[in-house]
């Protein structure tokens, strides 16, 4: 019973820690990984680096991104942050 009550606390700290830092990683991670998944042509994205760029072909792990009319860079997935919403 002694062993029971000096590893009470430690079972609540990583219980804690678990709800508070790893369970909303995970969740971000898959809902990211989502996102990914789910662009298509035409949608506007913002990169890692900053840049609201438009998908202009998606491949298995990159994407061709347009900059401008005449611009046109290939990219991987990974340095896409986040999809662009207008805030109109």
């Amino acid at each position: 019973m002694d062993i029971i009550s000096q590893l009470l606390p430690f079972v609540f700290l990583i219980a804690i820690m678990y709800y508070v830092i790893i369970r909303p990683q995970q969740k971000e991670a898959k809902a990211k990984k989502e996102m990914l998944a789910a662009l298509k042509k035409g949608d506007k994205v913002i990169t890692n680096g900053g840049f609201i760029v438009i998908v202009h072909k998606v491949e298995d792990n990159f994407l061709s991104v347009k900059l401008n009319d005449d611009t046109v860079v290939k990219i991987t997935k990974d340095s896409i942050a986040k999809k662009y919403e207008d805030e109109a």
